[in-house]
Protein backbone atom coordinates (compact mmCIF):
# COMPACT_ATOMS: atom_id res chain seq x y z
CA UNK A 1 0.00 0.00 0.00
CA UNK A 2 1.35 3.47 -1.14
CA UNK A 3 2.49 5.32 2.12
CA UNK A 4 1.67 9.28 2.19
CA UNK A 5 3.98 11.44 3.92
CA UNK A 6 3.73 12.39 7.21
CA UNK A 7 2.86 14.71 9.27
CA UNK A 8 4.15 15.78 12.37
CA UNK A 9 2.69 18.46 15.26
CA UNK A 10 4.12 20.13 18.24
CA UNK A 11 1.49 21.48 20.04
CA UNK A 12 0.23 22.78 23.77
CA UNK A 13 -2.98 21.55 25.68
CA UNK A 14 -3.81 25.12 27.76
CA UNK A 15 -6.38 22.62 29.53
CA UNK A 16 -3.54 20.27 31.33
CA UNK A 17 -1.45 22.93 33.21
CA UNK A 18 1.16 22.46 35.58
CA UNK A 19 1.37 23.57 38.86
CA UNK A 20 3.87 25.77 37.88
CA UNK A 21 1.51 27.57 35.08
CA UNK A 22 3.66 25.80 31.98
CA UNK A 23 1.32 24.00 29.21
CA UNK A 24 2.87 20.59 28.65
CA UNK A 25 3.75 20.24 24.69
CA UNK A 26 2.44 17.07 22.78
CA UNK A 27 3.94 15.67 19.45
CA UNK A 28 0.98 14.35 16.98
CA UNK A 29 1.79 12.46 13.90
CA UNK A 30 -0.25 11.50 11.15
CA UNK A 31 -0.37 9.19 8.52
CA UNK A 32 -2.84 8.26 5.62
CA UNK A 33 -5.42 9.81 7.88
CA UNK A 34 -4.67 8.27 11.08
CA UNK A 35 -3.16 10.28 14.10
CA UNK A 36 -2.01 9.46 17.48
CA UNK A 37 -0.27 11.44 20.36
CA UNK A 38 2.31 11.70 23.15
CA UNK A 39 3.30 13.96 25.95
CA UNK A 40 6.89 14.23 25.46
CA UNK A 41 7.84 15.25 28.83
CA UNK A 42 8.37 18.82 28.80
CA UNK A 43 6.45 22.20 29.40
CA UNK A 44 6.67 25.79 28.30
CA UNK A 45 5.03 28.71 29.34
CA UNK A 46 2.30 29.65 27.18
CA UNK A 47 3.12 33.15 26.47
CA UNK A 48 6.13 31.83 25.10
CA UNK A 49 4.72 29.21 22.69
CA UNK A 50 4.60 29.73 19.01
CA UNK A 51 1.59 27.97 17.46
CA UNK A 52 2.35 28.54 13.85
CA UNK A 53 5.90 27.36 14.37
CA UNK A 54 5.84 24.44 16.94
CA UNK A 55 8.43 25.69 18.97
CA UNK A 56 9.25 28.06 21.70
CA UNK A 57 9.69 31.77 20.93
CA UNK A 58 11.85 32.34 23.91
CA UNK A 59 15.56 33.36 23.93
CA UNK A 60 16.82 31.70 27.16
CA UNK A 61 18.83 28.58 27.47
CA UNK A 62 15.80 26.54 28.59
CA UNK A 63 14.04 27.23 25.51
CA UNK A 64 16.53 26.95 23.03
CA UNK A 65 17.16 23.16 24.71
CA UNK A 66 13.48 22.41 24.21
CA UNK A 67 13.48 23.71 20.80
CA UNK A 68 16.45 21.76 20.37
CA UNK A 69 15.03 18.60 21.76
CA UNK A 70 11.48 18.68 19.46
CA UNK A 71 13.92 19.11 16.36
CA UNK A 72 16.13 15.91 17.29
CA UNK A 73 12.62 14.00 17.62
CA UNK A 74 11.62 15.44 14.12
CA UNK A 75 15.19 14.28 12.47
CA UNK A 76 14.66 11.10 14.56
CA UNK A 77 10.94 10.70 13.28
CA UNK A 78 12.18 11.24 9.59
CA UNK A 79 14.82 8.58 9.74
CA UNK A 80 12.42 6.01 11.48
CA UNK A 81 9.88 6.74 8.64
CA UNK A 82 12.92 6.05 5.86
CA UNK A 83 13.58 3.17 7.80
CA UNK A 84 10.27 1.52 7.75
CA UNK A 85 9.62 2.43 4.26
CA UNK A 86 13.02 0.39 2.81
CA UNK A 87 11.92 -2.06 4.77
CA UNK A 88 8.10 -2.08 3.37
CA UNK A 89 6.84 -2.02 6.77
CA UNK A 90 3.47 -1.29 7.51
CA UNK A 91 3.85 2.34 9.26
CA UNK A 92 1.07 3.89 10.97
CA UNK A 93 1.52 6.56 14.00
CA UNK A 94 2.01 4.30 16.91
CA UNK A 95 4.37 2.20 16.13
CA UNK A 96 5.95 5.42 15.14
CA UNK A 97 5.49 6.83 18.28
CA UNK A 98 6.93 3.34 20.03
CA UNK A 99 9.93 3.54 17.61
CA UNK A 100 10.94 7.26 19.21
CA UNK A 101 10.43 6.62 22.67
CA UNK A 102 11.51 2.91 23.00
CA UNK A 103 14.01 2.40 25.08
CA UNK A 104 15.54 -0.50 23.25
CA UNK A 105 15.32 2.51 20.12
CA UNK A 106 16.96 4.98 22.25
CA UNK A 107 20.44 5.55 22.41
CA UNK A 108 21.90 7.88 25.11
CA UNK A 109 25.47 9.32 24.71
CA UNK A 110 26.03 9.26 29.14
CA UNK A 111 24.91 5.44 29.25
CA UNK A 112 26.64 4.74 25.89
CA UNK A 113 29.63 5.89 27.00
CA UNK A 114 29.85 4.08 30.48
CA UNK A 115 28.72 0.97 28.58
CA UNK A 116 32.14 1.45 25.54
CA UNK A 117 34.29 2.36 29.06
CA UNK A 118 33.56 -0.97 30.88
CA UNK A 119 34.06 -3.07 27.67
CA UNK A 120 37.08 -1.45 27.35
CA UNK A 121 38.08 -2.02 31.33
CA UNK A 122 38.04 -5.59 30.57
CA UNK A 123 40.78 -5.21 27.61
CA UNK A 124 43.15 -3.63 29.76
CA UNK A 125 46.91 -5.08 29.66
CA UNK A 126 45.94 -6.12 25.95
CA UNK A 127 44.75 -3.05 23.91
CA UNK A 128 44.66 -0.21 26.52
CA UNK A 129 46.19 0.68 29.55
CA UNK A 130 44.89 1.93 33.04
CA UNK A 131 46.00 5.07 32.36
CA UNK A 132 43.50 5.49 29.16
CA UNK A 133 40.72 3.87 30.89
CA UNK A 134 41.39 6.70 33.74
CA UNK A 135 41.16 9.62 31.24
CA UNK A 136 38.01 8.04 29.75
CA UNK A 137 36.78 7.53 33.19
CA UNK A 138 37.60 11.55 33.66
CA UNK A 139 35.69 12.45 30.62
CA UNK A 140 32.82 10.44 31.56
CA UNK A 141 32.45 12.36 34.86
CA UNK A 142 32.66 15.98 33.16
CA UNK A 143 30.45 14.99 30.48
CA UNK A 144 27.90 13.71 32.88
CA UNK A 145 28.39 16.90 34.85
CA UNK A 146 27.80 18.93 31.94
CA UNK A 147 24.85 16.91 30.35
CA UNK A 148 23.26 17.58 33.65
CA UNK A 149 24.02 21.33 33.62
CA UNK A 150 22.91 21.76 30.57
CA UNK A 151 20.15 19.50 29.62
CA UNK A 152 18.49 19.22 33.29
CA UNK A 153 18.12 15.81 32.86
CA UNK A 154 20.52 12.68 33.35
CA UNK A 155 21.15 12.20 29.88
CA UNK A 156 20.31 12.93 26.10
CA UNK A 157 20.24 10.71 23.01
CA UNK A 158 22.77 11.66 20.17
CA UNK A 159 20.34 13.64 18.53
CA UNK A 160 20.16 16.17 21.22
CA UNK A 161 23.81 17.26 20.85
CA UNK A 162 24.31 20.32 19.22
CA UNK A 163 27.33 23.09 18.92
CA UNK A 164 26.24 24.68 22.40
CA UNK A 165 26.25 21.66 24.42
CA UNK A 166 30.04 21.26 22.38
CA UNK A 167 31.39 24.40 23.48
CA UNK A 168 29.93 24.45 26.78
CA UNK A 169 31.70 21.27 27.63
CA UNK A 170 34.56 22.89 26.08
CA UNK A 171 34.79 25.62 28.70
CA UNK A 172 33.89 23.09 31.82
CA UNK A 173 36.86 21.20 30.98
CA UNK A 174 39.34 24.41 30.44
CA UNK A 175 37.62 26.63 33.51
CA UNK A 176 36.43 23.46 36.28
CA UNK A 177 39.15 20.83 34.83
CA UNK A 178 42.02 23.36 34.54
CA UNK A 179 43.30 21.13 31.61
CA UNK A 180 46.24 22.14 29.22
CA UNK A 181 45.65 22.42 25.80
CA UNK A 182 47.27 18.72 24.56
CA UNK A 183 45.16 16.98 28.00
CA UNK A 184 41.72 18.95 26.35
CA UNK A 185 42.58 17.56 23.12
CA UNK A 186 43.20 13.58 24.50
CA UNK A 187 39.80 14.53 26.41
CA UNK A 188 37.52 15.46 22.98
CA UNK A 189 39.35 12.48 21.13
CA UNK A 190 38.10 10.32 23.97
CA UNK A 191 34.40 11.66 23.81
CA UNK A 192 34.94 11.68 19.39
CA UNK A 193 35.72 8.08 19.96
CA UNK A 194 31.86 7.59 21.37
CA UNK A 195 31.08 9.96 18.75
CA UNK A 196 32.82 7.80 15.82
CA UNK A 197 30.88 4.33 17.56
CA UNK A 198 27.23 6.43 17.39
CA UNK A 199 28.03 7.04 13.58
CA UNK A 200 28.79 3.69 12.70
CA UNK A 201 25.80 2.34 14.68
CA UNK A 202 23.76 4.63 13.13
CA UNK A 203 22.48 6.20 16.06
CA UNK A 204 23.79 10.10 14.84
CA UNK A 205 23.78 11.04 11.07
CA UNK A 206 25.62 13.99 11.75
CA UNK A 207 28.65 15.87 13.41
CA UNK A 208 27.83 17.77 16.36
CA UNK A 209 32.26 18.82 16.54
CA UNK A 210 31.79 20.08 12.79
CA UNK A 211 33.77 23.52 12.48
CA UNK A 212 35.43 22.62 15.88
CA UNK A 213 37.86 20.39 15.39
CA UNK A 214 40.68 23.09 14.27
CA UNK A 215 40.04 24.20 18.04
CA UNK A 216 39.21 21.34 20.27
CA UNK A 217 42.45 18.70 18.33
CA UNK A 218 45.24 21.70 18.04
CA UNK A 219 48.21 20.22 19.41
CA UNK A 220 50.48 23.17 21.41
CA UNK A 221 54.03 22.29 20.59
CA UNK A 222 55.87 21.14 24.15
CA UNK A 223 59.27 21.27 25.07
CA UNK A 224 60.67 17.76 25.73
CA UNK A 225 62.75 17.46 29.49
CA UNK A 226 65.97 16.56 28.67
CA UNK A 227 69.50 16.48 30.56
CA UNK A 228 72.37 18.54 29.96
CA UNK A 229 75.99 16.66 29.08
CA UNK A 230 76.67 18.85 33.02
CA UNK A 231 74.12 16.85 34.66
CA UNK A 232 74.25 13.58 33.11
CA UNK A 233 78.04 13.62 34.30
CA UNK A 234 76.72 13.92 37.59
CA UNK A 235 74.76 11.10 37.89
CA UNK A 236 77.42 8.97 36.00
CA UNK A 237 79.89 10.08 38.09
CA UNK A 238 77.81 9.76 41.86
CA UNK A 239 78.49 6.68 44.01
CA UNK A 240 74.98 5.84 46.19
CA UNK A 241 75.16 4.41 49.49
CA UNK A 242 71.78 2.20 48.61
CA UNK A 243 72.19 -0.74 46.12
CA UNK A 244 68.44 -0.14 44.71
CA UNK A 245 70.13 3.64 43.97
CA UNK A 246 73.09 2.55 41.97
CA UNK A 247 71.46 -0.26 40.19
CA UNK A 248 67.87 2.12 38.85
CA UNK A 249 71.17 4.57 38.48
CA UNK A 250 72.66 1.61 36.06
CA UNK A 251 69.32 1.24 34.02
CA UNK A 252 68.53 4.87 33.66
CA UNK A 253 72.13 5.51 32.21
CA UNK A 254 71.95 2.59 29.95
CA UNK A 255 68.40 3.99 28.84
CA UNK A 256 69.85 7.29 27.98
CA UNK A 257 73.27 5.56 25.55
CA UNK A 258 70.60 3.73 23.57
CA UNK A 259 67.49 5.59 23.71
CA UNK A 260 65.18 2.83 24.49
CA UNK A 261 62.03 3.46 26.11
CA UNK A 262 60.64 1.43 29.54
CA UNK A 263 58.69 -1.07 28.42
CA UNK A 264 61.53 -1.88 25.30
CA UNK A 265 64.42 -1.79 27.67
CA UNK A 266 62.39 -3.92 30.03
CA UNK A 267 61.68 -6.58 27.37
CA UNK A 268 65.61 -6.01 25.90
CA UNK A 269 66.63 -10.10 25.59
CA UNK A 270 70.05 -11.66 24.17
CA UNK A 271 68.29 -12.46 21.13
CA UNK A 272 67.59 -8.95 20.45
CA UNK A 273 71.93 -8.01 20.68
CA UNK A 274 73.96 -9.06 17.58
CA UNK A 275 77.55 -7.99 16.04
CA UNK A 276 78.08 -6.56 12.55
CA UNK A 277 80.95 -7.67 10.63
CA UNK A 278 83.09 -5.18 12.39
CA UNK A 279 82.31 -7.09 15.62
CA UNK A 280 80.47 -3.85 17.05
CA UNK A 281 77.57 -5.14 19.12
CA UNK A 282 74.12 -3.37 18.24
CA UNK A 283 70.38 -3.48 19.54
CA UNK A 284 67.77 -4.62 17.26
CA UNK A 285 64.43 -4.62 18.45
CA UNK A 286 60.97 -3.71 17.44
CA UNK A 287 59.45 -1.16 19.80
CA UNK A 288 56.57 -2.58 21.49
CA UNK A 289 53.09 -0.05 21.48
CA UNK A 290 52.19 0.83 25.04
CA UNK A 291 48.33 0.93 23.76
CA UNK A 292 47.80 -2.54 22.23
CA UNK A 293 51.45 -4.31 23.57
CA UNK A 294 52.09 -4.54 19.69
CA UNK A 295 55.30 -4.46 17.89
CA UNK A 296 55.97 -1.53 15.84
CA UNK A 297 58.95 0.21 14.45
CA UNK A 298 62.06 -1.23 14.78
CA UNK A 299 65.46 0.44 16.96
CA UNK A 300 68.80 0.20 15.70
CA UNK A 301 71.17 0.69 18.04
CA UNK A 302 74.91 0.83 17.91
CA UNK A 303 75.93 0.43 21.57
CA UNK A 304 78.41 2.81 23.23
CA UNK A 305 81.18 1.42 25.80
CA UNK A 306 79.18 2.71 28.68
CA UNK A 307 75.83 0.70 27.50
CA UNK A 308 78.22 -2.78 26.93
CA UNK A 309 79.66 -2.19 30.32
CA UNK A 310 76.41 -1.84 32.22
CA UNK A 311 74.89 -4.78 30.07
CA UNK A 312 78.56 -7.16 31.32
CA UNK A 313 77.73 -6.02 34.74
CA UNK A 314 74.05 -7.52 34.33
CA UNK A 315 74.80 -10.68 32.86
CA UNK A 316 73.84 -14.09 33.77
CA UNK A 317 71.34 -12.20 36.85
CA UNK A 318 69.01 -14.53 35.92
CA UNK A 319 70.98 -18.02 36.13
CA UNK A 320 67.54 -19.89 35.77
CA UNK A 321 66.42 -18.52 32.64
CA UNK A 322 69.61 -17.24 29.88
CA UNK A 323 66.73 -16.18 27.91
CA UNK A 324 65.80 -13.53 30.60
CA UNK A 325 65.46 -9.57 29.86
CA UNK A 326 69.09 -8.12 30.18
CA UNK A 327 68.63 -6.21 33.02
CA UNK A 328 66.55 -7.03 36.18
CA UNK A 329 64.70 -3.20 35.96
CA UNK A 330 62.22 -2.78 38.14
CA UNK A 331 58.61 -1.31 37.57
CA UNK A 332 57.99 1.60 36.02
CA UNK A 333 56.80 3.37 38.71
CA UNK A 334 59.38 2.47 41.51
CA UNK A 335 61.82 3.60 38.61
CA UNK A 336 60.31 7.26 38.58
CA UNK A 337 60.05 6.99 42.65
CA UNK A 338 63.79 6.46 42.80
CA UNK A 339 64.56 8.60 40.08
CA UNK A 340 63.69 11.60 42.34
CA UNK A 341 65.73 10.75 44.96
CA UNK A 342 68.76 10.04 42.78
CA UNK A 343 67.60 14.15 40.97
CA UNK A 344 68.11 15.44 44.67
CA UNK A 345 71.29 14.00 45.78
CA UNK A 346 72.93 14.46 42.22
CA UNK A 347 71.27 18.43 42.49
CA UNK A 348 69.01 18.31 39.73
CA UNK A 349 65.99 20.60 39.39
CA UNK A 350 64.49 19.13 36.73
CA UNK A 351 61.30 16.36 37.36
CA UNK A 352 63.61 12.96 36.17
CA UNK A 353 61.37 10.12 35.07
CA UNK A 354 62.70 7.02 33.03
CA UNK A 355 61.75 8.67 29.60
CA UNK A 356 63.88 11.66 30.58
CA UNK A 357 66.43 9.11 29.97
CA UNK A 358 65.03 8.58 26.02
CA UNK A 359 64.70 12.17 25.82
CA UNK A 360 68.83 12.90 26.42
CA UNK A 361 69.49 10.03 24.06
CA UNK A 362 67.93 12.25 21.65
CA UNK A 363 69.65 15.32 22.39
CA UNK A 364 72.49 15.38 24.32
CA UNK A 365 73.43 12.18 23.18
CA UNK A 366 73.00 12.47 19.32
CA UNK A 367 71.87 15.44 17.97
CA UNK A 368 73.75 17.75 19.94
CA UNK A 369 76.76 15.67 19.21
CA UNK A 370 75.77 15.90 15.26
CA UNK A 371 73.86 12.94 14.45
CA UNK A 372 72.25 13.09 11.51
CA UNK A 373 68.54 13.23 12.50
CA UNK A 374 68.00 10.42 9.92
CA UNK A 375 69.94 8.34 11.91
CA UNK A 376 68.64 9.37 15.16
CA UNK A 377 65.05 8.55 14.09
CA UNK A 378 66.10 5.16 13.21
CA UNK A 379 67.45 4.89 16.42
CA UNK A 380 64.58 5.53 18.48
CA UNK A 381 62.41 3.86 16.27
CA UNK A 382 60.40 6.43 14.85
CA UNK A 383 58.22 5.78 11.91
CA UNK A 384 59.39 9.03 10.31
CA UNK A 385 61.65 11.79 11.04
CA UNK A 386 59.05 14.26 11.62
CA UNK A 387 58.47 12.71 15.05
CA UNK A 388 62.13 13.64 15.45
CA UNK A 389 62.45 16.73 14.72
CA UNK A 390 60.20 17.51 18.44
CA UNK A 391 64.16 16.76 19.33
CA UNK A 392 65.31 18.84 17.30
CA UNK A 393 63.64 21.99 17.69
CA UNK A 394 65.27 22.41 21.26
CA UNK A 395 68.91 22.49 20.55
CA UNK A 396 70.58 25.95 20.70
CA UNK A 397 73.78 24.45 19.07
CA UNK A 398 73.03 24.84 15.61
CA UNK A 399 72.14 28.60 16.19
CA UNK A 400 74.82 29.28 18.16
CA UNK A 401 76.87 27.30 14.92
CA UNK A 402 75.43 29.87 12.44
CA UNK A 403 75.90 32.84 14.64
CA UNK A 404 79.59 32.44 15.04
CA UNK A 405 80.31 34.26 11.39
CA UNK A 406 77.55 36.70 12.29
CA UNK A 407 79.40 37.77 15.26
CA UNK A 408 82.91 38.19 13.79
CA UNK A 409 81.32 40.71 11.08
CA UNK A 410 79.80 43.05 14.40
CA UNK A 411 82.48 42.88 16.78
Amino acid sequence: MKQDSMKILFFIRKSRLKKNGEAPVFLRITINGQQDEIRIQRSVPINLWNNLKGCSKGKDRVSLELNSYIEALKVRLYQIHKELLCRDALITPRNMLVKLFSKEERHLVVETMKKCIDDWRSLIGQEYQPSTISRYDNCYESLKTVVKEFYKKEDITFYELNGEFIDTFEMHLRTERKLSQNTLTKYMSCFRKVLGIARDNGWLNFDPLVGKRKRLFKKEETCPTFLTLDELQRIMEKEFSTARLNHVKDFFLFCCYTGLSYIDVSTLRPIHLYRDNNGKLWIHKSRVKITTNKETCTSNVPLLPPAIAILEKYKGWNEKDPDAPCLPIPSNQKMNEYLKEIATLCDIKKRLTVHVSRHTFATTVTLANHVAIQNVSKMLGHSSTRMTQHYARVLDNSIMEDMKGVAGIFR
